[in-house]
């Protein structure tokens, strides 16, 4: 007889794929198989009135009854034969709980994103069941019987064994009850097969196999030599923008392939999607297949059951691509690593890198991040020996990176130009319009009006303890979001005395109208959330723009990623300070990869290019370095920077949001979680706040932050784990907490 002590009960949620995945049910664990059910196990259970048998996914277990015991239903067997896909795709939810916090069920709706069985689409095909011989004594009956329906129909099953039954109700015009006649007397049967929708439109794909340069071959070889000798890890290519790394990505994936074992790739923006996929249908055609949030849900569904059953080998897509249910996954590649789309903004508030790298080791697959400005994140692991490290230092095209005007914004206000673009932009952009060459203008609007700037002398309202630009309120204090130190708003700069200080307000249609009223005839494209909200809308722009139906295609940050537009010898960057003060310890790290990236438009092809970055603050290191496209110069500055105030990668970081109902609750429960943050007096641990949010309150919850730092990422989430046990005694309706480690964006 078990003892007390021993595990007794199972919580555990009922087949995944059903909708309402919201509560788990007990069960007690026979003593048979007591010391191998564990959290992600599979079991077989009686479940319902009739207790038909189901699939059953093992949540938690403890020796602790949520009602009388005699009364409760017994596990019935594990399941040994399921797939070690969906084994390891459990014991990554259950990964993603400890490491990110949320409920193990919320946990597992991320990884299983197809909650609702959408029905398969289905074809139907008439077959003739019977001989040449008989068919033709039959079709002779017909005809004198006068019966011409099923005369047409068995008429045409003689040339074609088989016909679909859209044929046979279309153009033959016979109903499908003339069909079940003949089927019922075994003349003919009706086949049922499966249609999977394929969002990859592969006809427009064209163009020859690309060879690969010296360097881009040594980088492809050196994997596959690491993964024939069974090394598997994480590399980084840190290559410049054109120097060939999709190329890179498709060598590698063709070799994984080839040896009979499947790839994701994930990319950060659906923008990237059609350039992307086309490249990769080239070389593996319908074994690759595409996820994005615009498909519909039987698109969605039919991917994800085109992957288990081994129908693809490619999968492509954002974020929710890394959960493709492949069978034998090899290989993971995450391009552009350093988009902060990788994090997820719910519950559990994942980074794709990370998440991948434990998928990878379950897998024993490699993983491959890529792109020009790497996160700090992950440079920091290079150089440290963690991930290895390739470097592609030339564009494949053998152009030369572009000439970068950095332009004081100051200056042209002292000369009395109060337009958004300055002298040496609109020179520029007329010369490329008498060239009939493209300009691109990108608006980094990225924080854009939270911050309070001088135009006169560059000076930026900062918190004086966190040194972080203050956000601008509508009651016109100033107030900073990580430690809650508030200030009156000025109106005039303390620095220089100048009045031109205040928010900067810009958007795409302004900056278009501009354009039209200062280059008269130019023709014009805008590409933002407002032009791209149609299915195919980002391809339709991108299509126009590359048919050189546009002399400018103007935009925010989704034009400066990864596009390739050989007669774009220009791009205008305009206000590159606005996410340079953006309220967030990663801002000058952000704006060195929005202007290198946009940087890199230029000159892709045989034509030189020149960029030109506007600033009120030429003299900042990130928009140095941006200029000389010098990274790693960049990198030293910044992580000299994190390390001083202890900033990831050089600590950790925990961001606890706490929501209420009522403000006091709010202000009560953040205290409460202070005292069990702080509990045991750990000289390792730093907070700050608790301080109301950037945003105080929304659909009628109130909201306040608490930041957590410390090197030690299991001490962050063993405070985790003690606040999550804590906030059971609260009433989750009223009172909400998320966690979110190293966060990607300011709350």
């Amino acid at each position: 007889m078990q003892t007390e002590d021993k595990k007794l009960y199972a919580d555990i949620v009922i087949d995944i794929a059903v909708e309402k995945l919201d509560k788990t049910f007990q069960y007690r664990i026979p003593p048979a198989i007591a010391g191998q059910v564990e959290p992600g196990s599979i079991v077989e259970v009686p479940f319902g009135r009739s207790n038909r048998i189901i699939r059953g996914y093992v949540m938690d277990v403890g020796n602790k009854a949520v009602f009388e015991p005699s009364k409760m239903k017994e596990i019935r067997c594990m399941v040994k034969d399921s797939s070690l896909v969906e084994e390891d795709l459990i014991q990554l939810a259950g990964w993603m709980k400890k490491n990110y916090g949320a409920a193990m069920i919320t946990a597992l709706k991320t990884v299983f994103p197809v909650k609702k069985q959408i029905r398969a689409k289905e074809r139907r095909f008439v077959v003739r069941q019977i001989t040449q011989e008989q068919a033709e004594e039959k079709l002779k009956f017909y005809e004198q019987k006068h019966q011409t329906a099923r005369y047409r129909l068995l008429n045409a099953l003689m040339s074609a064994e088989e016909i679909p039954c859209e044929f046979v109700t279309g153009k033959l015009n016979v109903s499908m009850s003339v069909v079940k006649a003949l089927e019922e007397q075994g003349i003919l049967a009706v086949r049922t097969d499966k249609v999977y929708r394929n969002p990859v439109d592969g006809r427009k794909a064209s163009g020859a196999e690309k060879v690969l340069s010296p360097s881009q071959q040594a980088v492809a070889d050196a994997v596959r030599r690491d993964y024939e000798a069974g090394i598997r890890r994480t590399y980084l290519i840190h290559g410049v923008t054109g120097s060939g790394k999709t190329e890179v990505y498709i060598e590698i994936v063709s070799d994984i392939v080839n040896r009979g074992r499947q790839a994701i790739v994930l990319i950060p923006e659906i923008a990237l999607t059609y350039q992307t996929v086309m490249r990769f249908y080239r070389r593996f055609g319908d074994r690759v297949s595409t996820l994005h949030s615009k498909l519909s849900a039987g698109e969605r569904y039919d991917q994800f059951e085109r992957a288990k059953r081994g129908e693809i080998d490619v999968m492509i897509g954002p974020r929710s691509a890394l959960f493709t249910p492949f069978p034998n996954l090899g290989l993971i590649v995450i391009d552009e690593e350093h988009e902060s789309s990788y994090k997820s903004e719910t519950m559990p508030k994942y980074h794709a890198r990370d998440v991948a790298a434990f998928r990878t080791r379950l897998a024993g697959a490699s993983l491959i991040l890529g792109s020009a400005t790497p996160s700090v994140e992950a440079y920091d692991r290079a150089v440290n020996g963690e991930y290895r490290l390739f470097e592609l230092k030339e564009r494949v095209t053998g152009g030369k990176l572009p000439v970068v005007y950095t332009i004081d914004l100051r200056e042209e206000l002292k000369k009395g130009n109060r337009s958004v673009f300055s002298d040496k932009l609109k020179e520029l952009i007329l010369d490329r319009i008498a060239k009939k060459e493209q300009i691109m203008l990108f608006l980094n609007r990225r924080g854009y009006a939270s911050f309070v700037s001088c135009r006169s002398c560059g000076h930026v309202m900062k918190c004086p303890h966190c040194d972080i630009a203050l956000s601008s309120h509508q009651n016109g204090r100033l107030v900073c979001h990580y430690c809650g130190h508030e200030e009156p708003g000025v109106k005039k700069c303390p620095k220089c005395g100048s009045a031109y200080i205040g928010g900067m307000r810009a958007g795409t249609q302004q900056i278009e109208q501009m354009l039209s009223r200062e280059f008269s005839g130019v023709r014009i494209l805008r590409m933002d959330a407002d032009t791209t909200k149609e299915k195919d809308g980002y391809e339709k722009v991108l299509y126009a723009f590359a048919n050189h139906e546009a002399d400018i295609l103007v935009g925010t940050q989704m034009i400066v990623k990864g596009h390739d537009f050989p007669n774009v010898t220009l791009v205008g960057i305009l206000a590159a300070d606005m996410s340079l003060y953006a309220n967030d310890y990663r801002a000058g790290e952000r704006t060195f990869q929005l202007l290198t990236q946009a940087a890199g438009r230029a000159g892709r092809g045989e034509k030189p290019g020149e960029v030109v970055i506007q600033t009120y603050n030429p003299e900042h290191y990130s928009i140095k370095a941006a200029q000389r496209q010098d990274y790693t110069g960049f990198y030293h500055e910044e992580i000299g920077y994190r390390k001083l105030l202890s900033y990831p990668p050089a600590s950790h970081m925990l961001a606890i949001l706490v929501e209420a109902r009522r403000e006091e609750d709010g202000f009560t429960v953040s205290e409460f979680l202070s005292g069990i943050i702080m509990a045991g007096h750990d000289d390792r641990i730093q907070m700050i706040g608790p301080a109301k949010a950037s945003v105080t309150k929304i659909n009628d919850f109130y909201r306040f932050m608490i930041y957590v730092k410390c090197a030690d990422y299991k001490a962050l989430t063993d405070r985790k784990d003690a606040m999550e046990e804590a906030l059971l005694a609260y009433d989750g309706k009223n009172i909400r907490v998320q966690f979110d480690f190293d966060p990607m964006n300011a709350y």
